[in-house]
């Protein structure tokens, strides 16, 4: 039975490890630029309109002013909420979409 050097065995650590770190570097940049694009949902026929970013930060939220005459608080909070869910929903498909490809393929082992 042949054995292996310990040269090999460090050395392919070590490669790993540079694989690991290339990886990270990656993913920062992912997450990096994802805080920078936006995904917008709306509710109501577009009477709400909720921003949000792709870490899932909320940037804007934008009602109609006729939405306001009616003042039913009920509906107007219903109306947030679907739009915020919808803006959140939205924002972790594009996080799948751009971090998927490095959490799927990243690792050699």
């Amino acid at each position: 039975m042949a054995k292996r050097s310990k040269g090999s065995k460090v050395g392919g650590q070590m490669g790993m490890m540079g694989q690991l770190q290339q990886l990270q570097e990656q993913l920062q940049a992912a997450q990096a630029q994802l805080a920078e694009e936006t995904v917008t949902a709306t509710a109501g026929g577009g009477v709400v309109k909720v921003t949000v970013t792709g870490d899932q930060k909320c940037t804007a939220v934008e009602i109609e002013p006729e939405l306001l005459e009616d003042a039913d608080v009920e509906m107007m909070q219903d109306l947030i909420l679907t739009a915020v869910n919808g803006a959140l929903d939205k924002s972790r498909e594009l996080a799948a979409d751009r971090l998927g490809p490095l959490a799927a393929g990243g690792l050699p082992f």
